[in-house]
């Protein structure tokens, strides 16, 4: 298409919209901030974002799609106690909670009615914090050009939370009211407080950190798994492969575990060399293995044992 000579368009992400197209001649607007759905070309030209999220985007939404379930089902083991039959029925709850907003979320995102979505290819960091870019080209007025240059990526988990927060509030109560038996009036509840709290903060940490976590979530994800993981098997005093034999739930931890370790060795790897990448699956299980074949050397009261004697 023929481009018109015109002004300098200043700024990063600062563009001009297409007005009107007259065979291969194309009609421009002002410079200023591109409409929703489009970003920038390299011709400063608001185009529309026709192109699918990668593999990694994904991987990245499903991250973000797994925090508030991740929470949910901590606070409700937390809050359940031992002695309550509630626990799995809320844990199932929750699960359906997310999925249902996850699938409503996409079905609501453009294009409407279909499970896919349309994107715009993130380029640099910057892309996700657009309202810094901002020009003043006489340095007193400043030429508002924020817009989402990653669409859908940023706004997209937003609306993902206010789904999760409506149904939550739609279905938890009903339940924990019929079924929690085993626990006081006054800890019915918690788990559910417990969400009006993390839902506010998990959207402030991608309202500041969304780019940052979409660079870091792989690591992040390995980190937090390993750490969680050897402080649940040695509260829970894991010391042998009997003791997962014996308790379920014990195994149940394990292998959620396992699973967000595949995830985050997944994400790092984006299985773009299926031969080079599939291998390093078989690392998922060395952490739990290593653990439990080196605690009964590391226990705290064999230590000061052996020290007593020794002096």
């Amino acid at each position: 298409a023929a481009v018109d000579i015109q002004p300098a368009c200043l700024g990063l992400y600062c563009g001009r919209t297409v007005l009107s197209v007259n065979g291969s001649v194309e009609t421009y607007g002002d410079c200023g901030v591109c409409p929703r759905g489009q970003r920038t070309d390299d011709n400063k030209i608001c185009r529309e974002c026709v192109g699918s999220p990668d593999r990694y985007d994904w991987l990245y939404l499903g991250f973000m799609a797994m925090l508030p379930l991740v929470l949910h089902w901590f606070f409700i083991e937390w809050y359940s106690g031992k002695k309550s039959s509630s626990a799995v029925l809320q844990h199932l709850t929750a699960l359906l909670e997310c999925s249902v907003a996850a699938v409503v979320t996409l079905l609501v995102s453009d294009p409407v009615g279909s499970l896919h979505i349309r994107s715009c290819k993130v380029k640099k960091l910057s892309d996700w914090y657009t309202m810094l870019y901002n020009p003043s080209p006489d340095y007193i007025t400043t030429v508002h050009c924020t817009h989402e240059a990653v669409y859908p990526l940023y706004t997209i988990v937003f609306i993902y939370y206010a789904f999760c927060l409506v149904l939550m509030m739609l279905l938890r109560p009903l339940l924990v009211k019929k079924i929690a038996c085993g626990l006081g009036r006054s800890d019915r509840f918690k788990s559910i407080y417990a969400a009006l709290y993390f839902f506010p903060i998990l959207t402030v940490l991608q309202a500041v950190g969304g780019g940052l976590l979409y660079y870091a979530f792989p690591y992040i994800i390995l980190v937090l798994s390993l750490v969680t993981l050897a402080v649940y098997m040695s509260a829970s005093e894991v010391e042998f492969f009997k003791d997962l034999l014996v308790r379920k739930k014990r195994l149940v931890v394990l292998f959620s575990h396992w699973l967000l370790h595949a995830y985050g060795i997944i994400s790092i790897s984006k299985l773009d060399k299926l031969e080079q990448d599939l291998p390093l699956l078989a690392l998922v299980p060395a952490p739990a293995l290593f653990y439990l074949m080196t605690a009964k050397y590391t226990e705290p009261s064999r230590i000061l044992s052996e020290g007593g004697n020794g002096h």
